[in-house]
């Protein structure tokens, strides 16, 4: 098991659907678990395109932060990722702006031109160069037939760098600090 629930209620363990890794079973971590599925299963996604639990890690003004990302989504023909999924409970809205920034620095290479916000229930497809919002709702996610389509008109813009990729870092950072279960 790799992390502590904090404030979540446990379970137990579950296996994660993608790696069959032992996982704290919360019942964030069974929505994760839902959308994996969901991505295999409905999507028609191979699981060797989807790589679980990615991070990026930032630290400014002491405070260090690990920002998650459930799903990064791979083309085979590719070998890019082309689209992350980031889920949180409550209001999309205010996971945009994050998931955007985490599209644009989480490769090294290039930026990954979509990504997802999901709460289980709903979600927002988004295009990373605009921040624009290209559908909603659960059917947003596309399906990897609709991705192929997709790909062929998706740019992968070049890398962010200095400033620009110290700016999406340092809003990764304030927008995904937990500061909730702190002892103040």
């Amino acid at each position: 098991m790799n992390e502590s629930p904090g404030h979540h209620l446990v379970y137990g363990t579950l296996t994660d659907y993608i790696t069959g890794e032992e996982l704290i079973d919360t019942d964030d971590e069974r929505t994760r678990q839902e959308l994996s599925r969901m991505m295999v299963e409905k999507l028609g996604y191979e699981k060797e395109e989807l790589q679980s639990r990615c991070f990026i890690e930032t630290l400014f003004c002491t405070q260090f932060v690990r920002s998650k990302i459930e799903l990064a989504v791979s083309s085979k023909e590719l070998g890019k990722i082309f689209l992350i999924i980031r889920y949180g409970p409550g209001s999309l809205v205010t996971r945009e702006r994050s998931a955007i920034a985490a599209a644009r620095v989480l490769e090294k290479d290039y930026q990954i031109p979509l990504a997802v916000v999901s709460n289980g229930r709903d979600a927002l497809l988004l295009d990373t160069a605009t921040g624009e919002v290209l559908a909603t709702g659960m059917d947003a996610i596309p399906s990897r037939t609709h991705a192929q389509e997709m790909l062929k008109e998706i740019e992968f813009r070049p890398p962010v760098e200095g400033k620009k990729r110290e700016g999406e870092m340092r809003i990764l950072n304030a927008f995904d600090v937990e500061i909730c279960c702190r002892n103040v």
